[in-house]
């Protein structure tokens, strides 16, 4: 055929060029194959093109060329002949365009072999492309119009999806996965044609909405073929404008509810809302033409439909469809609750009519349904406005609404959101009720449990509300939710519900003015009464030691709100749970040590109450009965500050608090007596040089029963006990705290000054 070319040999080039096209009769060879030979023959037919395009080279009119090659023998050559002269016969503009073209189109349809007619008619569109009668176009005129081009490029499309179509009914059933590969394969050949009519310049609105759009739908529709039916939606949503779908989107709507029930709407659907809510989001002046055409309205009520006639569909397809249309509700119309509501009433529905949900896929899907609101509006307030948002909860497994209830929480971290009422109080702890109650029997999980409980615990701590009455009820709302959370979470919950309460507290005593009055709606003594009531099921649990701190820090609360009455209760439930719940030794210290340390900050206490407390704690109390001797030492000297207060109102008993001193002297002095009896030496002196110590900060506090003697004989006596052991062996080293102790008093004592004469009149 080269051959012939170069010699200008125009009945030769015609006959090579039909046998070189004899090669695509073949029925052998897979899909892949023929179009690799295609492509072949392709160039081939380009340089031809380029010849017969030269008459001065063939010296044959187009005209006569035309009829010329319409006898050729076999018709698959003929036709790829006919196409390549018709395109040349278009560019010389000697007929009509839209003749020639029709004249293709429907000659074309004498091959009827699938494969060998679809790449025949992929030529044709390719060939004719450029030739077109559209507008700006060369060949656009007085004879040819652009509804000539779309006809042209419709009638192609049909017949070139019929053919696609029937591969599936070649060669016999059980070779049916090999001819769906086979038709994958070929799609693009079919979808090339929507492509060029997407392309079509001057198909305006009204065009594409009378003309265009019903034939392709009729024809996806009409055919029956859930494979071809999916593709060719596929195509559509992805090669017209986002304006033209917006405005046709009743006709693409129920043309999705025609389909074959196999066919896979939801993604379809789902690219139809991508791309819409796309061109919604690009500019804000396209928003009103949602509104005009009741874009959300319609996709609810077609969605509604599918999900109603496919019978067959499994609940993750429709949970799907649910969340793409409640993206496009949130991107396109946020300013509309009510919309973002529908949706998930509508979930509620689908998931009520069918048997629990199991689906790993589906709940997955619900899950996105749910954070979607959470995600787009930054702020929990907004879902919990939401009345469906609940119920839809409602049909999560245990698991996955523990997940969720965590996902809110997260979220309301995040953008630090504020949730200051009680009614949404309870309805955010409705939602998270998979995390404050036992929804299976499976609800303590180690560090899974943990970490649930904390996230609780900080939610309680962000709740908060200027108004007293107002967070009084939010309060009691949270605790009303806690109680039911079984005792296992009382521990983790309970504290940051007692110190939000007794925050409340502190700013009710700061506004200053009568609190104690019945008729106001929120006063320190009711919020004591609710804490009180509070911290004893938490003493129940058993978890005496966090009971008897919450007890101590609503005494100290009450102290400062001058209610005497509350602070001796809340201590007189510290002292019960001390004598008849905390059994360990390390506990017990801890105990006094706060129980002292708590009394000594309360100046609330009359002479009366203050003396029936005081000695429970003291030497003769609760400290004389540890079991360990410097556990007893150290807890007797500690009292001694319960009779010394440094402020200005402060106790100054400094006969009292040298008792308690010379009390814990002697239980160290027994202390190193079962030290030298039991281990042959003595022990460490640490525990005098603690109490020497404490010595030192009464005498420079200006207490007069402590005197230079007493500092002086107890610094004899730690030398003493350091210097020798029980056997009469002397000990070379030294106490670290004692020469830290020393080392101070001589700073003191070279410093001068009134503290210095104090220290003069002792000997180091």
């Amino acid at each position: 055929m080269h051959r012939a070319l170069d010699a200008n040999n125009l009945r030769e080039v015609l006959k090579y060029s039909a046998l070189m096209l004899s090669e695509l009769r073949t029925s052998k060879l897979s899909p892949q194959k023929y179009y690799d030979l295609y492509m072949r023959a392709f160039d081939q037919l380009r340089q031809l093109e380029i010849f017969l395009r030269d008459e001065s080279r063939h010296g044959l009119p187009v005209v006569d060329l035309y009829e010329l090659v319409q006898h050729a023998g076999n018709i698959l050559p003929r036709m790829y002949l006919l196409c390549t002269v018709g395109s040349v016969y278009i560019k010389s503009k000697q007929a009509p365009s839209k003749d020639v073209l029709k004249d293709l189109v429907e000659m074309c349809r004498g091959v009827q072999h699938p494969i060998r007619g679809l790449f025949l008619r992929s030529y044709l569109t390719q060939v004719s492309r450029d030739k077109l009668p559209e507008i700006g176009s060369d060949y656009q005129g007085d004879a040819n119009t652009v509804m000539d081009a779309v006809e042209f490029v419709l009638q192609n499309f049909t017949e070139i999806n019929k053919l696609w179509v029937r591969i599936q009914h070649q060669g016999p059933g059980t070779v049916r996965e090999k001819q769906e590969k086979e038709r994958n394969e070929l799609r693009d050949l079919v979808g090339k044609n929507l492509h060029v009519l997407g392309q079509i310049e001057g198909v305006h609105l009204e065009m594409y909405k009378e003309t265009v759009l019903p034939r392709i739908l009729e024809q996806v529709v009409n055919c029956k073929d859930d494979f071809a039916q999916y593709y060719l939606m596929e195509c559509i949503i992805q090669v017209f404008p986002d304006e033209y779908h917006l405005q046709t989107l009743e006709t693409l709507l129920a043309a999705c509810t025609q389909l074959m029930p196999t066919v896979d709407t939801k993604i379809v659907l789902t690219q139809l809302m991508d791309r819409l809510s796309n061109y919604a989001v690009s500019s804000p002046d396209v928003l009103h033409e949602f509104l005009q055409v009741e874009a959300f309205a319609k996709l609810n009520n077609a969605i509604g439909k599918v999900i109603d006639t496919q019978i067959e569909m499994p609940i993750v397809g429709a949970m799907t469809l649910f969340v793409s249309l409640l993206t496009f509700a949130l991107r396109v119309h946020p300013d509309r609750l009510d919309y973002v509501d529908q949706v998930l009433g509508a979930c509620v529905v689908k998931l009520s009519s069918g048997p629990k949900l199991e689906d790993a896929r589906a709940m997955k899907q619900v899950v996105a349904l749910l954070s979607a609101p959470l995600e787009k509006y930054n702020d929990i307030v907004t879902a919990l406005t939401l009345s469906n948002y609940p119920r839809v909860m409602d049909h999560l497994d245990d698991g996955t609404n523990k997940l969720m209830a965590m996902l809110i929480i997260q979220s309301i971290m995040k953008n630090n959101s504020c949730i200051s009422t009680a009614d949404k109080v309870e309805v955010l702890f409705e939602l998270i009720k998979g995390l404050i109650k036992d929804l299976d029997g499976n609800a303590y999980r180690g560090e899974d449990f943990q970490e649930e409980q904390n996230s609780v615990a900080r939610l309680i701590n962000m709740l908060d509300n200027e108004e007293p009455e107002e967070m009084l009820k939010i309060i009691c709302v949270v605790r009303k939710h806690l109680m039911t959370g079984g005792t296992r979470r009382l521990p983790f919950t309970i504290p940051p519900l007692i110190f939000s309460a007794l925050r409340l507290v502190r700013q009710l005593e700061s506004q200053g003015g009568d609190m104690t009055g019945e008729d106001l709606p929120a006063t320190p003594r009711k919020i004591f009464q609710i804490l009180n009531q509070t911290i004893e099921v938490l003493s129940s649990v058993p978890c005496p030691e966090l009971a008897l701190r919450l007890y101590l820090q609503c005494a100290e609360a009450a102290s400062d709100c001058d209610l005497e009455p509350a602070a001796y209760e809340f201590f007189t439930q510290a002292f019960i749970l001390y004598e008849e719940e905390i059994a360990d030794s390390k506990a017990q210290v801890t105990a006094i040590h706060l129980i002292a340390g708590t009394l000594q900050r309360i100046n609330v206490f009359g002479v009366e109450n203050r003396d029936t407390l005081t000695p429970k704690a003291t030497g003769g109390g609760y400290s004389a009965r540890l079991l360990k001797k410097p556990d007893q030492c150290r807890a007797v000297y500690a009292c001694s500050h319960l009779f010394w207060v440094d402020d200005l109102d402060g106790i100054k008993d400094g006969e009292r608090a040298l008792l308690c001193l010379r009390r814990a002297l002697r239980i160290a002095n027994a202390a190193q007596q079962m030290a030298n009896a039991t281990r042959g030496s003595s022990g460490s002196v640490t525990l005098f040089v603690e109490i020497l110590n404490k010595y030192i900060y009464f005498y420079e506090k200006g207490s007069p029963h402590i005197t230079p003697s007493d500092i002086q004989s107890l610094i004899e006596l730690i030398n003493t006990e350091m210097q020798s052991d029980n056997n009469g062996n002397t000990r070379t080293h030294s106490d670290p705290f004692f020469t830290s102790t020393l080392r101070y008093m001589r700073f003191q004592k070279q410093k001068g000054g009134l503290m210095g004469d104090k220290y003069e009149l002792i000997k180091l």
